[in-house]
């Protein structure tokens, strides 16, 4: 783990209420329906907690562990070209609900929390959320406005039909 402070507060907010958004961050929540039963929870769980699914998308992932756990560093790159470095903040691994939480370190062109949540549901559907807040840090993350903030729901719309892909064929329906 390396010493950079976090460039947001409350940090760890996401942990218990996905939906918490402090004053002046724009808040992200999408869900996605991925299936239904116990294998497909599993495999998607796994396929969040150890980076599969970023790698998936096409986007760089460049972590001191292979599987997410609380302090680890990971660096996104995006596009080949942009680099954000986010820590782990908080995992959870239970029999129903699997997922990670990271916070922006210096250098990210945005800052805030974004957390990657798989949950099974009482009737067994299988669900990928992605929650964040978040606000421009680098000055063409703030120039961006509207569309920056359009780019965040489409990748997080996109972490849903890549996972739902990583899935396929598990489904008990």
């Amino acid at each position: 783990m390396s010493s950079a402070p976090f460039t947001y507060e409350p940090v760890g907010a996401t942990r218990d209420d996905l939906t918490y958004c402090p004053p002046g961050f724009h808040p992200l929540l999408v869900r996605t329906r991925l299936g239904e039963g116990q294998k497909l929870f599993h495999r998607a769980a796994d396929a969040v907690l150890t980076w599969e699914m970023h790698r998936a998308l096409g986007v760089g992932i460049d972590a001191g562990a292979d599987r997410a756990a609380p302090d680890v560093d990971v660096t996104v790159t995006l596009a080949g070209v942009i680099k954000a470095p986010c820590r782990i903040i908080w995992t959870t691994e239970e029999p129903r609900r699997a997922g990670w939480a990271y916070g922006t370190l210096e250098g990210h062109p945005e800052c805030g929390e974004e957390a990657f949540l798989v949950d099974r549901t009482g009737d067994g559907t299988v669900w990928l959320t992605v929650a964040a807040f978040s606000k421009g840090a680098k000055w063409y993350a703030r120039a961006g406005g509207p569309a920056t903030r359009g780019l965040q729901h489409a990748y997080a719309r996109r972490c849903g039909a890549v996972l739902r892909k990583l899935c396929e064929g598990l489904s008990e329906e």
